[in-house]
């Protein structure tokens, strides 16, 4: 490998998601102010929206929103072309 091209603060780094306080541990190279402490060491935090615990995708969970009744303004509204 070429020497030089790679960063110097590759580190583990604890990621947070802010929706279910799920904390995992990865190496980046994330800059941040904040730390943690996860089972008696300190790590660096990079805070996240949502992560593979929080996301519909992987949860197979999904939220539908029906505002306004949408969806039975539309079916209503689109009921004249089916045959």
């Amino acid at each position: 490998m070429r020497k030089g091209i790679h960063p110097e603060n590759y580190r583990l780094v604890a990621f947070k998601d802010m929706s279910n306080d799920d904390v995992f541990l990865t190496k980046s190279t994330a800059s941040t102010n904040e730390t943690l402490d996860v089972d008696g060491v300190e790590y660096p935090l990079v805070k996240m929206e949502i992560s593979r615990t929080s996301h519909p995708f992987y949860t197979g969970k999904s939220k539908l929103v029906d505002t306004a009744g949408r969806i039975d303004k539309f079916k209503t509204k689109y009921a004249k072309f089916k045959k």
